[in-house]
């Protein structure tokens, strides 16, 4: 028997997901090549192009990880608990860029990585209780962002 998939969750998933990424990517895009940037860069930091690559491949992993945690929840409770946490972990992913690169604030932004380092761990606590397959499609976007934790502090401290 095949197993019938609801297309809305995922294409709102979706939406919403890549809507986060253009709002970081506004203050981000022209930022990496300012010389601004360029005095900051550390010897362990990826070379630009890797950037893009790296985030659309974690931007479709977390609108997955969305899908199958909404779809699988069976009551209002679980699904008002993901909405706000990934609502949370999306603003907090979209303004850490605002503060990275359009404030140039590498010690704010830093604090700011760190809140949202934390919510990317209670999204997995939540996605582990309530779909397995949403929990390790939230692996890479922990582990990305515990990498970008180390840069951000290398360069504000």
């Amino acid at each position: 028997m095949i197993k019938k998939r609801n297309w809305k969750p995922l294409l709102v998933s979706l939406i919403v997901v890549y809507a986060t990424a253009f709002i970081g990517g506004i203050f981000t895009s022209g930022a990496v090549d300012s010389p601004w940037y360029q005095t900051i860069r550390t010897s362990i930091t990826p070379p630009n192009w890797v950037f893009p690559i790296v985030w659309n491949i974690l931007f479709f992993l977390i609108a997955l990880s969305i899908y199958f945690l909404w779809t699988t929840a069976k009551n209002k409770s679980p699904k008002k608990s993901i909405t706000l946490l990934f609502g949370m972990n999306l603003v907090l992913n979209a303004f850490w860029s605002y503060l990275f690169f359009g404030l140039q604030n590498p010690r704010a932004a830093f604090i700011e990585i760190i809140v949202l380092w934390i919510s990317i761990i209670s999204l997995l606590i939540l996605s582990y209780r309530v779909n397995k397959k949403s929990f390790y499609l939230l692996l890479p976007y922990f582990l990305w962002v515990s990498f970008a934790c180390i840069l951000n502090a290398v360069i504000a401290f």
